[in-house]
């Protein structure tokens, strides 16, 4: 079920998500969102953590995409000391 509402823009550039939408999605306080927009369009979407499964799975691909590439461990290793190294 859609559940419709509007809003207004603050002069700060915040919007008010209305209470019935809060409710209706479970959106609580400190929640973040990525914002994307295009035309006239705003989309806000959750920011959720991954679950652990999904975590993992994500941990696999990229290992696995590592390895087929021919990546090291001491090639990471390398990489985190240049970045550091930039800070």
């Amino acid at each position: 079920m859609q559940t419709l509402a509007t809003t207004r823009m603050s002069s700060k550039g915040q919007v008010v998500i209305p209470e019935e939408i809060r409710i209706h999605l479970g959106l609580e306080t400190g929640m973040q969102f990525l914002v994307v927009g295009e035309d006239d369009v705003v989309i806000l979407q959750t920011i959720k953590r991954p679950s652990m499964e999904r975590f993992d799975a994500l941990i696999r691909k990229a290992r696995n995409q590592a390895r087929s590439s021919g990546m090291k461990h001491s090639d990471i290793s390398s990489a985190i000391a240049r970045a550091r190294e930039h800070k």
